[in-house]
């Protein structure tokens, strides 16, 4: 579950102040956001992964307030609880596939499951990239590879900014469908920023900036 509310920010470099609406999220709902270029959802999508403190306001998840924890608490809360697809791969560029994976689990203590990452990377259709260094990747797979990170480790929360703007309209589907799945599995919340015109159907919450 999700709760914001008064939720205001502001870049030290910049004049101006982000204003975002309140949100309420119950188990297992989901959240589609969108708005023109610049007006905040990258960075509500950062606040909500605690990447960012609020100058003002609150936000909850599963009845934690995150904006309340110190650095440490909050790396700890982020590492177990949520799962974070950037427009930009965060692997680690010189491990295989199936390493980085293992990474993310370790990191999220959480325990290997050979079927489970086997299962992720057939699903995003990446499987036969197991043992390829992620230099060696094209930018879909890239892409689905930083998708598989963000869920092997069964989080609470999936936030994803702009997780099928390199994909075709198979794969766009394939990736869709596998983190609706994977959100409705765990009883997590699924928040997608996009401008993806594609996968708005698939969302009855959509929140406009």
């Amino acid at each position: 579950m999700i709760s914001t509310k008064g939720l205001t920010f502001k870049y030290d470099n910049q004049d101006a102040v982000f204003k975002f609406p309140d949100i309420e999220l119950g188990e297992s709902e989901n959240l589609l956001i969108l708005g023109k270029s610049g007006i905040g959802k990258t960075t509500l999508l950062h606040l909500l992964a605690g990447l960012l403190r609020p100058m003002d306001g609150s936000i909850e998840i599963d009845d934690v307030p995150i904006h309340g924890l110190s650095n440490k608490q909050l790396d700890r809360f982020r590492g177990q609880n949520i799962g974070l697809i950037f427009q930009n791969n965060h692997a680690v560029q010189s491990l295989k596939v199936v390493e980085n994976l293992k990474a993310r689990l370790f990191f999220a203590k959480k325990s290997v499951s050979p079927p489970r990452i086997a299962d992720l990377l057939e699903h995003l259709d990446i499987a036969d990239c197991t043992n390829k260094k992620v230099r060696e990747l094209s930018e879909g797979q890239l892409q689905r590879l930083g998708i598989a990170m963000s869920i092997v480790h069964q989080p609470q929360v999936i936030l994803a900014d702009e997780p099928t703007s390199s994909l075709d309209d198979d794969n766009c589907n394939k990736v869709m469908q596998l983190l609706m799945e994977q959100a409705d599995a765990n009883d997590a919340n699924l928040i997608v920023i996009t401008h993806d015109q594609r996968i708005k159907p698939l969302f009855t919450k959509k929140l406009e900036l």
